[in-house]
């Protein structure tokens, strides 16, 4: 079995944000997402919601550049010339008085990196893919029938449940004719001590069951991002490897054997916050097998340039499985690499970073069982 992670970066449908590398933008998204989930908004909310519009490019409509407000019943702001203009002030009281909503906009990837995102699957071609920042999953079925069949590899499976992030890049899985996903749990509602939702997408585990009747129980992950303020990310990232650390070891006690966790941890393999998930179980990194084929140029990271600081994209493997591992390895060709796109062979057919098909490498396992 070839057991792989790959954060594709959306197929069709991507935040602009995320693609202009605008971290400070996604910040005041969320935080102002917070904001008008109140109950009431006290004067400092409304003050602060106008400075978070503002950082969004909305200070003087209500579309802008990258997010767009807005107003369906009732009113939030009220500006000098209705839609248009600057903002006078924030007339909601709370949640109860307006019905809209803020949304970051869209933009869909050049062809080029659609295509090259079908031809990284394919060319992996892992038996299950456990697949990062996914739309939704009607979105991930048209993607690999029209997609990714059309070069030569078939998933029959493509399963994707909506997670806590409202922009679309949920976590899913796909699998091929005889890995058979037999059941599915979701976790989005986990909750921790404080009654704080823990996972930031999800993290879904499916029971697929192998051609020769093993069962596999896979979790796919994507956890908090960096963005500052670093406390509050690293302490959100701590949470959720503790929390798939529980998962883990419940699955354990139930009798699976054959645990996978993979998927985008958004940090390190030595870093504090994932300790609980890699440094607190018996979970070992494919990467750690003497199977595993080691990048001939050194770079052991699985972002960007593939930096050892970039390595953040996983599969944990259960002793069972590990000490099946016959092989795997790190799938650049579909990342650019560095700026003129020269770190690293990449497929011949991009010509920019903006034809790369992610700016992650796939990563794979393959496991005999």
């Amino acid at each position: 079995m070839r057991l792989a992670a790959f954060n594709v970066q959306n197929l069709f449908s991507r935040p602009a944000a995320f693609n202009d590398d605008r971290g400070d933008i996604v910040d005041a998204y969320a935080k102002l997402g917070q904001i008008l989930i109140g109950e009431s908004y006290s004067a400092a909310d409304k003050a602060r919601i106008v400075e978070l519009l503002r950082a969004l490019g909305l200070s003087k409509s209500d579309e802008g550049k990258h997010g767009t407000l807005r107003q369906s019943r009732g009113r939030l702001i009220r500006r000098t010339g209705g839609t248009v203009g600057a903002i006078k002030e924030v007339v909601a009281a709370g949640r109860d008085s307006w019905v809209g909503s803020i949304e970051l906009n869209r933009v869909t990837p050049k062809a080029a990196s659609i295509r090259h995102t079908a031809r990284v699957i394919a060319d992996v071609n892992a038996d299950v893919l456990g697949v990062v920042e996914v739309e939704n999953r009607p979105v991930l079925k048209a993607f690999v029938e029209f997609g990714v069949a059309e070069l030569g590899v078939e998933y029959h499976s493509a399963m994707v449940i909506d997670g806590n992030d409202d922009r679309g890049i949920d976590v899913g899985v796909l699998a091929k004719p005889g890995f058979e996903v037999v059941s599915i749990r979701s976790h989005v509602d986990d909750v921790d001590a404080a009654g704080s939702v823990v996972f930031s997408r999800d993290c879904a585990e499916y029971e697929i069951r192998t051609p020769s009747a093993i069962t596999c129980v896979v979790m796919v992950n994507h956890f908090k991002s960096k963005l500052p303020p670093k406390q509050r990310s690293d302490e959100k990232r701590r949470a959720q490897a503790a929390r798939v650390r529980e998962l883990y070891e419940g699955r354990r006690a139930e009798g699976f054997d054959h645990v996978a966790v993979v998927g985008d941890l958004n940090d390190t393999p030595t870093s504090s916050p994932l300790a609980p998930l890699l440094a607190q179980t018996d979970l070992r990194d494919v990467t750690e097998s003497p199977a595993f084929t080691t990048d001939p140029n050194g770079r052991p990271g699985t972002h960007g340039n593939g930096t050892a600081s970039s390595k953040i994209d996983y599969v944990l493997l259960s002793p069972a499985l590990f000490n099946s591992v016959t092989g795997g390895g790190i799938f650049r060709c579909g990342v650019w690499g560095g700026k003129n796109g020269t770190l690293f062979p990449h497929y011949p057919t991009m010509k920019s970073k903006a034809d790369q098909a992610s700016d992650h490498a796939a990563i794979f396992a393959d496991v005999a069982l």
